[in-house]
């Protein structure tokens, strides 16, 4: 049984918006659009930003393209976790940074969908965390499954947004905003 965190502390959590990521995914640049306008709104009204970087294999830290995105930058204070699974709960300080913060409400974005934030997602929720997914902030990469078939980015995306939706765990919050009604606080769907 996950421990309900009371209260109502957001905090955005922005996810592998790296070069090599973003470079792949569907409709990078809107998404990195709405991403800025998400972080902008966050620093505004003072809900912390944190921001995650993945390291792989393929994604070798310090690389071209594992930075981040040109366009999006943390800000002096802001913190960053680094990470080396899907989840970026696991072998990180996210939770403890959130402890110290106060964090009760999990704002999340970022890349990619089928991946690191569908993990992020459910670790936070398991994890007694209220959790928003920005619907029109997320991407991935269309998969090629073999015998000439292929899973499009947008219906990732789209089964993952109804998925955070109608999700529903005791005690938790779990729903979807998109980047204009982006509130920060109660979340939208079952509850």
């Amino acid at each position: 049984m996950s421990t309900v965190r009371p209260g109502k502390t957001p905090a955005l959590v922005v996810v592998d918006v790296q070069v090599g990521v973003m470079a792949q995914s569907w409709e990078s640049r809107r998404i990195i659009e709405n991403l800025a306008r998400a972080v902008k709104r966050a620093r505004e009204i003072g809900v912390p930003v944190i921001w995650v970087q993945h390291e792989a294999d393929d994604l070798p830290r310090d690389s071209t393209s594992w930075q981040l995105v040109p366009e999006l930058a943390p800000g002096f204070g802001e913190k960053r976790i680094y990470k080396r699974f899907p989840s970026s709960f696991e072998e990180t300080e996210l939770e403890s940074h959130f402890s110290r913060l106060g964090t009760t409400h999990v704002v999340l974005a970022g890349a990619q969908t089928n991946w690191c934030i569908r993990a992020t997602a459910y670790a936070a929720l398991e994890r007694g965390y209220d959790l928003t997914l920005i619907e029109d902030a997320h991407t991935t990469a269309s998969i090629d499954i073999g015998n000439g078939s292929t899973v499009e980015a947008s219906s990732i995306i789209a089964d993952f947004n109804v998925a955070m939706k109608w999700l529903t765990y005791p005690g938790r919050k779990s729903g979807i905003e998109s980047t204009a009604e982006l509130r920060f606080g109660a979340t939208h769907g079952n509850a």
